[in-house]
């Protein structure tokens, strides 16, 4: 139960609601710290995650008394509901955003819902809207039945909900420019605000009827969604979760899906690596559609296979390569990073970055990663046009001429070009996906060309990434460091997960990564990668490892991590993307990566518990 005293929220004290096209976040104590709108990438007009007392707010809360709070999802849904416990009564508020639909809009609804269930209860109601990032002033006028405040040419508009016969806010208060109330109730009443963008309208009178059946189309659009998912195994309520976590981070309109819903937050509390992850990386698109197809949601593994192969076709002939990394969720790749100087950023954390300076790095990995989702969207069912199989062909016509130069690697870092061994690890992916293809559907293709890059890269990374005096692959060709993406080498099939090779990697990196199951990506200080500070152990690294356990044959080992790992979830399931040493999760909230990682690891590990080969 969370405490009355507001410090700084945790950033596990937070769950999620969105309706696909923007998400917000609510703290355990009922307010809204985190809101980009009309989406995902725009700037935030609740931004008190970053800077409690410059970046807004939206706070519903009990008034003048002690009290206690928790919070949990509304069964298989992605409504939230946060209770509080006072000693006159116990009263709940139920937050939600109805689904924006698959047409791009400006207009977007949070539903908050304020109910007393037993007992009396007042709730104190702030709502502190910082345009802009806080760049812009705005104004407020108070009408009868609401509120709109407006800066730039945006405008949010408060409507109150009630019956006819009820009072006014018992208190409303704007003179500072944010909006002040008071709502007291008795067991039984149900009253609330709706928060519109771009309404059509001025503020009007909404019924407690209205939002009832809001609720129920919202409710009834999540348990459909979740229904056809066809997975049944153990640990279904956390992948479940998960993947209600990463529909959540999809924008409908074009079904790219980002890294996280927030910037900023924090690898190291107090440091520099604060990045914005508001974006869609295609190597996170790419693993997501892996995780989908497991799930039996092949609706959204198309569309983001979709997503992908417009993207490929964008850069048909550019010799930068025919992906960019990372791009807007509409599919632009303008992500200048900027810093926000104004804001604090959160426990001190600066500075506080948004736009994404890693954007314009080559990291060879995607290709790999990208090819294998095709290819395992094709072996589940899904269509290879003739469109499809050229945006394909020049791909790896482009890689052919490619791959072997150094790149920056799966983890963005920024201290130089190397060979990494996971970027070739997934060129050789690329190849043998492509040639797969090519053979199963009679596509035509020079194979004999991507044949020998396929096979020379196989020998190079036998040869150059295992270093004997490591008795290990190592993170690239001109160091000892041990590199925890390359514990997917067993799930693309580069090495098998009993190679007395990978066996005795696997065992260095128990002695080096590992630390009561939770796992590093590498160790910053032995491969220095050109920032300061340091990081705490990487969620999806951790999941990787289980799945590395179970292709090993140490399966008692790999329910372990996988069920331990689970005690690191937040109160509602949620994860962000990484662990720090006393245990509070850190980084960008909740993390695309880490739930998909656990989905993909919770389903190998399920297979291989009941005696099937891990696919």
């Amino acid at each position: 139960m969370t405490q009355t005293t507001r410090t700084e929220t945790a950033i596990a004290d937070h769950g999620i609601i969105g309706d696909l096209q923007t998400a917000a976040l609510v703290t355990t104590d009922g307010s809204i710290d985190w809101f980009c709108c009309p989406r995902f990438d725009s700037p935030s007009v609740f931004g008190a995650l970053l800077d409690d007392e410059r970046a807004g707010h939206f706070r519903v809360r009990p008034g003048d008394v002690p009290y206690t709070s928790t919070q949990m999802y509304f069964p298989d849904t992605a409504v939230l509901v946060t209770r509080f416990f006072t000693e006159a009564g116990m009263g709940q508020v139920v937050d939600f955003m109805p689904p924006a639909g698959a047409t791009a809009t400006d207009n977007h609804r949070i539903v908050r819902i304020l109910q007393c269930v037993r007992g009396r209860i007042s709730f104190d109601m702030d709502v502190a809207p910082r345009f802009d990032y806080g760049r812009h002033p705005h104004r407020v006028e108070v009408t009868e039945h609401g509120a709109v405040f407006t800066a730039n040419g945006q405008r949010l508009t408060l409507h109150v909900v009630r019956e006819p016969e009820d009072e006014r806010l018992a208190r409303v208060d704007s003179a500072d420019g944010d909006l002040h109330g008071t709502l007291a109730l008795t067991a039984g009443q149900s009253r609330g605000v709706l928060l519109e963008s771009a309404a059509d309208g001025p503020p009007r009178e909404v019924r407690p009827a209205e939002v009832r059946a809001l609720f129920d189309e919202t409710v009834a659009y999540w348990r459909a969604w979740v229904a056809k998912s066809s997975y049944t195994g153990r640990w279904r309520e956390s992948i479940q979760r998960s993947a209600i976590t990463l529909k959540l981070m999809t924008y409908a309109p074009t079904g790219g899906i980002v890294a996280a819903p927030t910037a900023a937050l924090p690898e190291q509390v107090g440091g520099e690596r604060n990045w914005d992850y508001r974006y869609t990386w295609v190597r996170d698109a790419s693993f997501s559609v892996h995780a989908l197809l497991k799930l039996g949601l092949t609706d959204e593994a198309a569309q983001l296979g979709t997503w992908l192969g417009d993207r490929i076709r964008e850069r048909a002939g550019s010799d930068s390569g025919p992906l960019s990394i990372m791009y807007r969720i509409d599919g632009s790749s303008d992500l200048k990073e900027d810093a926000l100087d104004h804001w604090r950023g959160y426990r001190g954390s600066a500075p506080v970055r948004v736009g994404n300076g890693a954007a314009d790095q080559l990291q060879l990995d995607i290709y790999g990663e990208a090819l294998d989702s095709v290819f395992a969207g094709v072996r589940a069912g899904l269509p290879l046009p003739y469109r499809g199989w050229d945006a394909i062909s020049q791909v790896l016509d482009w890689l052919a001429d490619n791959w072997d130069q150094p790149e920056e690697g799966i983890w963005e870092t920024r201290g130089g070009r190397q060979a990494f061994t996971y970027g070739r690890v997934m060129c050789w992916v690329a190849f043998d996906r492509g040639i797969r293809l090519a053979l199963e559907h009679g596509r035509p293709a020079p194979l004999e060309r991507w044949t020998a890059e396929r096979d020379r890269i196989y020998r190079q990374v036998l040869e150059r990434g295992f270093h004997t005096s490591r008795m290990a692959f190592v993170q690239h060709y001109e160091t000892d460091v041990l590199d925890s993406a390359l514990l997917r080498m067993p799930t693309v099939g580069m090495i098998d997960g009993r190679d007395p090779m990978w066996l005795s990697t696997l065992a260095a990196m128990d002695d080096e990564l590992v630390t009561d199951s939770l796992v590093y990506r590498y160790d910053p200080a032995a491969s220095p990668d050109g920032l300061r500070g340091s990081e705490g152990t990487f969620s999806l690294c951790t999941f990787a490892y289980v799945d590395a356990l179970t292709r090993a044959g140490r399966l008692d080992e790999a329910r372990t991590a996988f069920e331990k790992m689970l005690t690191y979830a937040n109160h509602v399931g949620l994860y962000s993307e990484e662990i720090a040493l006393t245990g509070e999760q850190i980084g960008n909230f909740p993390q695309a990566f880490t739930h998909l990682s656990l989905i993909d690891a919770g389903i190998t590990l399920d297979a291989a518990l009941d005696g099937r080969p891990p696919r």
